[in-house]
This record gives structure tokens, sequence and C-alpha cells, in this order.
């Protein structure tokens, strides 16, 4: 039995099919999975058994039309599939799903929800739908492959990439916080002053390292923004993904926008304080298995215009942010401490 999964993108939600994927492999011994993404999305996927990765080349043999008819070869050429698992629904997927379906070969895709997701931004419907991570798991099941979840974490670090940065986090008593300061969007990004100010907060309290996580094109702010954090390491450009990973698993605690930085530290075992503006849990895309209390954004009923967008995309109606401006570093510090995450034994305080 074979099983042919593509999600290629984007990075957060290729990390999310992990704990779909994980148990799918270990629940259905008998079958090889291959899931087609992107080879820099391979440390995900570490030490997953029975899964194979296809990567396609689209910069190049993969490009466009002709390269679709060429991937579509390619894939076929690594043997017969007894179905198709479309778990992005785009329109390189929707191709592939006909050639496919044109060969006899039976396809499932995704129901992304987009009319729920439309309701909750026309203000219609504020309820909270379900997470992708459900949404995988369902498609799987229309498949005939229904899969039970377990327990995290997800993404499991490489072990080389574990032992590499064992000195970079250090064996102090301090915290080790993870700061992921950024995201895609400016609706889904909080102040840096305020993230400054927070993190100044935390550290006259408690005894804490903060490493600093963003994309190599944020390197540069990332240092600036590094220079006003006490005791902070910058791994922006630094570190490999899989030593991203496996630094994320280390931590006592990541702050984050919404974010894949957010998705990632979840998926590695790691508690997640997340913090929402224009986007919200609601639409599905929270931090996997954190708690409600984890997500940190201005409720629905106080600011009716938000969430405003579903991936963070567009321009805030308000002119003014509120999303983000109304929450203010005292207010997520207070929420932080109020979960006890930075609870520290005696000895431990300063």
């Amino acid at each position: 039995m074979r099983l042919l999964v593509i999600r290629s993108s984007a990075m957060g939600d290729v990390a999310l099919t992990t704990p779909v994927l994980r148990a799918a492999a270990e629940q259905y011994p008998g079958a090889e999975i291959v899931l087609v993404t992107r080879p820099a999305f391979k440390p995900f996927f570490y030490s997953m058994e029975r899964l194979t990765l296809f990567c396609p080349d689209l910069r190049h043999r993969h490009k466009g039309i002709a390269g679709l008819v060429r991937l579509f070869r390619d894939i076929s050429g690594t043997g017969r599939f007894d179905a198709v698992i479309d778990l992005h629904d785009v329109l390189r997927s929707k191709v592939l799903r006909l050639f496919f379906r044109l060969k006899g070969i039976p396809a499932y895709v995704i129901d992304k929800g987009r009319s729920g997701k439309r309701s909750i931004l026309s203000g219609g419907n504020k309820k909270k739908l379900q997470h992708s991570v459900v949404r995988y798991c369902e498609t799987f099941a229309r498949a005939g492959f229904p899969v039970i979840l377990t327990s995290g974490p997800w993404i499991l670090p490489d072990p080389e990439a574990l032992s590499k940065t064992e000195t970079l986090a250090g064996a102090g008593e301090e915290f080790k916080i993870g700061v992921a300061p950024y995201a895609k969007h400016k609706l889904k990004m909080w102040p840096e002053k305020n993230m400054a100010a927070l993190l100044g907060l935390i550290g006259e309290k408690y005894r804490a390292k903060f490493f600093l996580f963003g994309g190599a094109d944020e390197s540069e702010k990332l240092s600036a923004f590094q220079s006003g954090i006490k005791n902070s390491v910058n791994t922006a450009g630094a570190l490999s993904l899989s030593e991203e990973l496996a630094l994320m698993s280390r931590l006592d605690l990541m702050i984050a926008m919404d974010s894949s930085n957010m998705h990632m530290a979840a998926l590695s075992g790691t508690k997640v304080v997340s913090i929402w503006g224009g986007t919200d849990p609601l639409t599905g895309f929270g931090a996997w298995m954190q708690p409600d209390e984890h997500f940190v954004r201005v409720p629905v009923d106080e600011l009716t215009c938000r969430p405003c967008t579903i991936y963070g995309k567009g321009e805030c109606s308000r002119g003014d942010l509120a999303c983000m401006n109304w929450l203010t570093p005292e207010i997520v510090f207070r929420k932080i401490e109020n979960l006890g995450i930075l609870t520290l034994p005696p000895s431990r305080n300063i």
C-alpha cells in the first residue's frame, strides 16, 4: 500500500502535518507514505519511519506547466500509488490530482473550511473552527486511513543538531526563552518596542537567557533588536533549521507571533505564548495542543473588527492597529506570570 501526500508550503502548514503523518506511519505499518514537499522542510520529518520525501525542483525541472507534467511523471516513476491525499489544494496540487485520477487512482482533498472562515471575517460567526491538524486527519479518514493522534513532541530533533546546540543553550539555572518577534505580515506583528519592554520586564524579575529566532532575511533587524536586550543570542542565519528545532526543544518558553516559529516550537514540545493581532486562533491555525489561555489577544467582543484576516494580509481598517497596540508589555507579562510558566524554586529567584 502506497499513499501520496501533497503539502509543499507554507512552512508552518507543512510542520502541522507532523502529528498526522507520525500517527499514520505508526498505525499503518504496512503502508508507505510518500510526502511531496520542499527540501528545506526535511528536518521536520527526521526519524519518521515509513515516510519517504519527494522534493520537487520547482525552480527548474518542475517549473511551469511542462514542469508539472514532468513532476507527475517523476512521482509516478517511483511506483504505483493506491491513493492521493492532497493537504494543500492549490493549483499545482489540483493538476496533480487530476493526472492521478485520469490514471484511475482515487484522490482526496482537504476541506479548508473557507465558508466558515469568511463568516468569521464578516462578523457573522465568531465560533472556533476546526484546527488544520484536525482537517488533515479528516482527509486521511476519507481516504480510508483514520488516525488517532498521539501525544507529542511531534518534531524530534536530529541528535547531531541537539549536540551542537548544547553549549549554546547552556546548563545554567536561568530560564531559556525563545523570542520570535517578527511575522510575514504587519497585521501579525507586535511593535518591536513592546517586545523589548516585555523582555525587559522578564529580565528584571527572572534569570533568563533570550534566544532570538527569525529568518535569515531578518538577521539584520534582529541584530539591531538584540542590541537592546540583555543576555540574548541572535540565532537568525547562524543555525540550520535542524539546529533551530533542536534549540527550540530545549527552551522553557517560546514567545512568538502567529508565525512558523510558533508552530515549530509547539510541535517540538515547548510551551508557547503567542501574541495575536489581525489573525486569531479561532480560524484553526493556533499553536497545536497549546492551551487557549496561551493565546494572547484582544477579545473579539471588545474589538469586533478582529479577526480581520485569515493569513495576515491586508491593512488595518481602523488605521491604528488597535489589535496589537492595545496589548501592552505589562498585559502580556502578567499573562505569562499568571500561567505559571516561569515559576522558579526559591534558589532560582533573584
